[in-house]
Formats: C-alpha cells, structure tokens, sequence
C-alpha cells in the first residue's frame, strides 16, 4: 500500500572528500585539498597548486561521480541548451561568456547537485553524463585546457551545493556568493534601468531615420516606453548587415547625433547607443591603424576581433565610448559581442612586444572596469547593457542591465531566456529581447509577445507608427500593467517552476500581491499565506484557470478581462479551500480581491 500520495524527496547526493580525482600531469605543480562545510550538504572545496617556479599551468581535470537518481533535468547558463536533457551536459566558461556553474534538478524542481567555480574569469569546461551500465553520473571540470600565462600558484573553490531546496535559491545563493567576493562586485542598477525601452534593430536595422525615430518615440511615451536603444546602423550608410565598415565609430547616418539626442531627451526619454567592442571591419580605418594587434579575423562578419592586451587598443576603445557619452550626452551604451575576446587559437600568452597583459581574460577585465569607472566620472548614472552569453559574474561588475539573447517573434523562447537571466542576476535589471510581431497577428497572439516578457524589463522593436489600433490598445494596456506592477514583478519573490518544461508556470509576490503568469495547463496554489491581491494571466489558448487554496480565502472580488483590459465578468464570492476553476479569455486577465470581514 502506498504510503503517501505524493513523491518523496530522494536521499541527498553525497560529495565524498576521497572521491574527488585529480588528473594531469602537475610537472612542477603541487597540489593540496582544503575542505570547508558551511552548512550539512554545502561543501567548499579549494584546490591550491604551487610551483617553485612561474610555470604555465597544466591541464587538469577534477572528475567524480554520483548515483543518476531521481533527476528531470539540469540547468545550464547555455541558452539553448535543453534542460530536460540530463543525459550530458557541458559548460564552457570565461569573463565574458556564461558562467562555471550548473543544477540538476528533480521532479519536484527541488536542486540535486549544483555546482561551480570561484574563479568565473579564466577559461573553464564542466561536462556530466550518465553512464549506461552503472546509471552514474560522471562529472568532471577541466581547467587550463586553453594555454594560461605562467604562474608560481593558482587557488580555486568548487563549490558542491546537493542541499534539498528550490533549484532556484541554489542558484541565487551561487550568484550572491560571487558578487560577495571583492572580484566579482555587482554595480548597481539605476532606476533608469528598469524603464521600458524602444530598439530599432528589429523594427529598423540599418535603416534609421532620426525624425522618424523621434516619433516613434512621442508614441512609445504614449504607451508607456522611457526611452530608446538606437542600434547597429547609426555609425555607417552600409546597409548589408555584416561589420565590414565597424570600428571607426563616425555617425555616417546620422551626422547630428547630439541634435538627435536633445530631441529625445525633449520627450523626457532615456538614449542609448550601441557599439560593437571587440571589432573592427575589414573597411574601417581602426584595422589599418591597429594592424598586428588583433586576435583573430572573422570572416563571416567581415572584421578582425581588436586584442586588448595592448593598452593603446584598450585606451582606444574607452576614450571612444567617453567622448560619446561626453559629446552626445549619452544615458546609456549598448556593448555588444564582448564574448568574441578570447585567445583562441592559441596566441602568445606573454606581455611582449607592446602587450602589458599575457591573458586576454585578464585584459578584458582590466578593460571594462576601467571603462566603468571612467564613464561613471562622467555620468554617475550610465547605463551599460549586455546579453547573453555574456551575462555572468564578472559582467555584472561593468554593466546594470542584462538582456536577453536574440529571439526575434518567439516570445516562449524569449521567456526561457529571461528566467535564465533572472535565475543568476539577483538585482541587476533583466531586460527583455525586443518583441516584435507580424501585423496580421491577432491581438491574443500578439499579446503573447508580451505576457512572456513580464518578468523583465520589456524592450518593443515593432513599428510603433504602423500599428492597428486594436494592437496599439493592446499594447498600452499590458505596458500600464507592467508599470503599475513593476515592483512585484521585477522585486517580488520570484518562482518559476518546471524548468524541465520551459517554465510553463512563473510566479512573482510580496507581502500584498501575487502575480502568476500560465502558459500551460498548470495548477496556480497561492499558498498558505494567499496575498489579499490575486492576479492570473491566462497566457495561453485554453479559457480555464484553476486556483487551488489551501485554507479558506473568504470573500472576494473577482474579475475576468480580455486581452484589452476589458471587464467580461465581474462578481463577489466566498472562496473556500480547495480548488476553482475559473473561465478567462485567452490572453486576459483574471484579478481577485479579498473584502475584508467587518
């Protein structure tokens, strides 16, 4: 006979201190293991080499292994990555692209085993698969497989979480032991960073218009949108898509930037520009004036990657960005592609013949805080935006807002991305790829777009001009429910469960208000302590929403709205434990309201 009707925790995994095997030849290298237990099943592990001599580091490999039970899936930084698909999973890691750290999760969305690094700035690579004949899992972390500049010694912890909690406070606690290192120190997020944004990429690419731009942006205010991102298009008349003309930075296209800035700040609206940092086109005047100082060509892209292991290539690009922000009067950047520094194939790793940094990682960390400190000197306030990949420990020191990476119209992937993002950026702004949709779409459909963005700060990249007034109504009334909850959304306890499932159920509270976004067929269980303010967004085609309370809630409003804000049911009852089912249109709204007793 079953002895309970719900599925029991597995035992905890263990990480036996003898199981951790160290492989690679150390050649002068030692090795030594210290081991600390800061709670039960919260285990530090510091590996310390040192050498008589500055040697270049050894490639070595920490494997282990762990029973494969009671496991859905694992959650990667990878954005792509499936995490319903245990089976194997890898992680490559550096400054400026993901982050050593990974979760495997269970069935109950409860963290297994999660893992990762101090040292989120070198290059590192984490690897776990099942093996067929034991159902083991055999992980491993390797280190220095990218050649490193040579060093006396080095110290990383690993830090082995297999505490039986959310797989997302695991994850947060992670991001929160980073940023308490003085390495890896957050910089604030301004309140301009959580201020609903306009790009033109999607709506525009290269073909900006600055008087066309200016009345997007009287509109954007209209529905609620503080500002605009003008990006790749302004500093060439090329229009081929590509980075051929990059890296000169002259406004080709838009000869009067600062006029063009004025007139946006006129509308008391936010402007950011976008840069590419790490390259320079085939056709520009910066290859020419930094040739052999480069790290690689793209062929594809039709550039060269800049090495900023020089510092005249370094002083470069920060004096470029300044002279922007000072001239233009500039709120904010847009930097993009910082992921493309790296030193493969293998380069010379010495400081040499003009270079003042071996390591290119190191560089670009030098590079960027510097880069921080000098434009806050300028504008205390500056706002600095990267996406993913780019979003891990050390990117939160140079930037105040993470976006999502590119999902052009798919607004459930564009959600993945965002929960992603919000799982390790604790309080930096997490903002949204630009929505954008097909004008023919029906307004439910287009709504979508929206509604899977909520939980971050949405950026619009559709026409705004050539909306139907049925979309541009649409847009407003989510954009002024995004704003009226923002705290809640943005602030609130965030809960998103089944990750294995793409988050189908995403919940945000405080103390007064719940909000739960469906985009499946899930169960919404305001808990014990149900808020006196209910909403539920019917984020998907299906018209019930079923709410399940675990002890009576008492009187209460309830209201029904459509995807425009209209009321098509308003009515008072006494809501009791157990569960209800309520019928909401698709993309609507369903509000509940506790009437205090007399």
């Amino acid at each position: 006979m079953l002895s309970s009707f719900t599925l029991q925790a597995a035992p905890v995994v263990v990480i036996p201190r003898d199981g951790l095997q160290l492989e690679g030849d150390l050649g002068s290298f030692k090795a030594s293991w210290n081991y600390e237990n800061p709670e039960p099943n919260l285990l530090l592990a510091t590996l310390t080499l040192e050498s008589p001599e500055a040697e270049i580091p050894p490639a070595i490999t920490v494997k282990w292994d762990v029973p494969a039970v009671d496991l859905v899936g694992v959650w990667t930084p990878n954005p792509q990555s499936p995490k319903n698909n245990h089976m194997g999973m890898k992680v490559v890691s550096r400054g400026a692209q993901a982050m050593p750290l990974y979760c495997y999760f269970d069935s109950a969305d409860r963290n297994r085993m999660s893992v990762a690094l101090s040292d989120a700035l070198r290059p590192a690579t984490l690897t776990g698969y099942v093996r067929e004949e034991d159902s083991k899992l055999y992980m491993s972390i390797a280190l220095f497989q990218e050649k490193q500049p040579a060093v006396k010694s080095y110290q990383i912890t690993i830090r082995f979480d297999t505490r039986q909690i959310p797989f997302h406070q695991t994850l947060l606690e992670t991001t929160r032991w980073w940023a308490a290192k003085d390495e890896y120190k957050p910089t604030p997020s301004p309140a301009a960073a959580r201020v609903p944004l306009y790009s033109t990429w999607y709506s525009y690419h290269q073909q900006l218009d600055p008087n066309e731009l200016v009345e997007e942006c009287k509109i954007g205010g209209k529905v609620g949108l503080g500002g605009i991102i003008v990006d790749d298009g302004w500093q060439t008349l090329d229009g081929n898509r590509g980075y051929a003309f990059t890296g000169d930075w002259k406004p080709d296209r838009i000869p009067d930037m600062k006029g063009f800035v004025d007139r946006v700040h006129a509308l008391d609206q936010k402007f950011m520009l976008w840069y590419s940092v790490p390259m320079v086109g085939e056709k520009s005047e910066a290859l020419k004036r930094f040739k052999g100082k480069t790290l690689r060509h793209v062929p594809g892209f039709g550039a060269h990657v800049l090495d900023p292991r020089y510092p005249d290539v370094r002083e470069f690009l920060i004096g470029t960005y300044e002279t922007a922000v000072r001239d233009w009067a500039l709120d904010g950047l847009k930097l993009d592609f910082i992921s493309m520094f790296s030193a493969r194939p293998a380069k010379d790793l010495t400081a040499a013949d003009g270079r003042d940094i071996a390591s290119v990682d190191i560089a670009v960390d030098q590079m960027m805080t510097e880069l921080i400190q000098r434009l806050k000197k300028i504008k205390p306030d500056i706002l600095i935006e990267f996406r993913q990949p780019y979003n891990g420990p050390l990117m939160r020191k140079y930037g105040n807002m993470l976006r999502a990476v590119d999902c052009p119209n798919s607004g459930p992937i564009n959600r993945m991305h965002i929960v992603d993002l919000r799982l390790v950026a604790d309080d930096t702004a997490v903002h949204s790829d630009m929505i954008m949709w097909h004008p023919d779409e029906p307004v439910e459909s287009a709504a979508l777009q929206i509604q899977n963005i909520l939980f971050s700060v949405p950026q619009i990249s559709v026409k705004l001009a050539q909306l139907t007034d049925e979309h541009r109504a649409m847009l407003s009334y989510w954009m002024n429910y995004w704003t009226q909850n923002r705290s809640v959304l943005l602030d609130g306890v965030f809960q998103p469960s089944g990750p294995a499932q793409n988050y189908p159920l995403i919940i945000g509270r405080d103390d007064k208000k719940m909000i739960a976004v469906l985009y499946h067929e899930m169960i919404v269980s305001p808990g014990s302590d149900a808020p006196r303010n209910i909403d539920v967004v019917n984020a998907k085609p299906d018209a019930d929403v079923v709410l399940r309370f675990e002890k009576d809630y008492g009187r209460a409003k309830v209201q029904t709205l459509d995807v425009l804000g209209r009321t098509v049911s308003e009515k008072t009852v006494n809501l009791k434990a157990g569960v209800t089912v309520w019928k909401v249109p698709a993309s609507g709204l369903l509000k509940i309201q506790h009437i205090p007793s007399n």
